[in-house]
C-alpha cells in the first residue's frame, strides 16, 4: 500500500523539525559547556591573583565542573539523569550556608540544612530506584535516528 503525498509531506516536515531541534540543542550545549568553562578560568584566574583559596572557592568551582560534566554527559549520550541538578543544588546550598555563615538567622541555617538533607534523600532514592527498577530507553531517540526506508 503506497503512502500518500500528504503523508510524506508531514514526515518530512517533521525530520527537518527535529533536525534543526537537534542542532539548535547541539549549539546551546556547547555554548553552555564554552561559557561554563570561561567562568571556571575566569573564577581560577581570581582565586590566583589573590594568592588564596577559600572554601568557598572550591564549592564555586566544584559546581562548575558539575554543570560541565552534566553537559557533557547530554551531548554524550543524549540523556541526563535527574541527580546531577540535585548534585549542583547540594553544592549551591553548601556554598550559600558557608558565604552567609554568621550573617543569618538560625531558622536560615536550619532551613538550608534541611533543604540540603531533602536533596541527599532524594538522590539516594533515585539512585535506589534506578538500580532496582532500571528504566527502558522510551523516549523516541533511536526511531527518529533510524535510516529513513528506500522508497520502492
Amino acid at each position: 500500500m503506497k503512502d500518500c503525498p500528504e503523508q510524506n509531506l508531514t514526515e518530512n516536515i517533521r525530520r527537518r523539525f527535529d533536525r534543526f531541534i537537534n542542532v539548535v540543542e547541539l549549539a546551546g550545549l556547547i555554548l553552555i559547556g564554552l561559557a561554563t568553562a570561561y567562568a571556571m578560568a575566569i573564577e581560577a584566574w581570581r582565586v590566583l591573583m589573590a594568592g588564596q583559596v577559600s572554601l568557598t572557592d572550591l564549592l564555586l568551582m566544584f559546581l562548575y565542573l558539575e554543570v560541565l560534566a552534566m553537559d557533557a554527559r547530554y551531548l554524550r549520550l543524549g540523556q541526563m539523569p535527574v541527580r546531577f541538578p540535585l548534585y549542583i543544588a547540594m553544592a549551591s546550598l553548601a556554598r550559600d550556608l558557608i558565604l552567609r555563615a554568621g550573617d543569618t538567622a538560625d531558622q536560615h541555617v536550619l532551613l538550608t540544612t534541611l533543604g540540603i538533607a531533602v536533596l541527599a534523600i532524594s538522590v539516594y532514592i533515585l539512585r535506589y530506584g534506578q538500580h532496582r527498577y532500571p528504566a527502558r530507553d522510551d523516549d523516541g531517540r533511536e526511531e527518529l535516528r533510524r535510516p529513513e526506508p528506500a522508497n520502492k
